[in-house]
């Protein structure tokens, strides 16, 4: 337990010689990298999302793949493509950016929703089928991406089976006044992870980090807190789509991590309410009538929370 600390540790400081500030979606992002799970970004231009994602491929010394979206990218363009080789007279597989540990999927509401599809597969299954044959990603595969809520000109909203397949949706907003002050004297020309950013983990390392997540304890009370939570979810009159039983699974796998980075190897109700709005607001869908009274899904989890009784018996 304490080399996991202390490896966890060591991997926030490294990220904080980059990224100044942000330290609650810093370890958001490692809730997501312990637990398997990918992660939206979601915020306006230039408050370091690209950064950020640049600079944990770098620290935990995972292989990095971006892909900026637009309307006209590919479903290959994501994949991959088989290629005849006039050579060998045999098609080739030529695999696309994918095939990757840490993929950035920057602004990927640019692209179409046939586009979007293709990332289906391999965020769910860890897998590839093109043209009938199926081919594993490696592994870790951890998907960051990317879009802005506010210039949605041009964009196609991401349908709900995509959404339902992120772990984490995160919002960095703007940095406090000291964090940005301490911008400009650390990277006066733009922070580069490239060379800024130091090595602290590797895939081993990283695996044993999350095999230690999965091994931590989550009490049978709090099993029925998650899934009393999630099941409210389908019930309110707030909203039109409740949280899918996915969601359950993915709560009770961050709040694992949340406690592992919070250094206890059994969960708390803190550790699975301060995951509630990053792990399921973007999976419900609030009903016309509550978005037209501007009421969003974040208060309808506050609420549903307040309703739900807290378990006391902790190990």
């Amino acid at each position: 337990m304490m080399d996991d600390a202390r490896r966890i540790q060591d991997m926030r400081d490294a990220i904080g010689e980059v990224v100044v500030g942000y330290q609650e979606p810093v370890d958001l992002l490692l809730v997501a990298l312990l637990a398997e799970g990918h992660v939206l970004l979601e915020d306006v231009p230039g408050v370091g999302k690209t950064l950020l994602a640049r600079t944990v491929a770098h620290i935990s010394g995972l292989a990095f793949g971006r892909i900026q979206f637009t309307p006209d990218l590919l479903p290959s363009d994501v994949t991959g493509i088989n290629v005849f080789n006039p050579q060998t007279r045999n098609f080739e597989f030529e695999a696309g950016p994918v095939f990757t540990n840490i993929l950035l999927a920057d602004e990927i509401n640019r692209a179409t929703p046939r586009t979007q599809s293709a990332l289906l597969e391999c965020m769910q299954e860890r897998q590839v089928t093109i043209s009938g044959t199926t081919r594993p990603v490696p592994r870790p595969f951890f998907t960051i991406a990317t879009q802005n809520p506010v210039d949605m000109s041009g964009t196609f909203p991401l349908p709900s089976a995509q959404m339902d397949r992120f772990l984490l949706r995160i919002h960095l907003g703007y940095p406090t006044e000291d964090d940005e002050m301490q911008l400009l004297d650390l990277h006066p020309r733009g922070a580069d992870p490239d060379s800024l950013a130091r090595q602290v983990c590797d895939k081993d390392a990283l695996s044993i980090l999350q095999q230690s997540a999965q091994e931590v304890f989550v009490s049978e009370e709090l099993r029925e807190y998650v899934v009393q939570i999630v099941r409210a979810t389908r019930e309110h009159e707030a909203l039109q789509l409740g949280a899918s039983p996915r969601s359950a699974i993915m709560l009770a796998s961050a709040a694992r991590a949340l406690a592992l980075i919070r250094e206890r190897d059994y969960v708390t109700p803190d550790d699975i309410q301060s995951l509630l709005i990053p792990v399921l607001a973007h999976r419900i869908v609030p009903s016309r009538d509550t978005s037209l009274r501007g009421k969003d899904t974040s208060a309808i989890l506050e609420e549903i929370a307040g309703n739900t009784p807290v378990p006391v018996d902790q190990p």
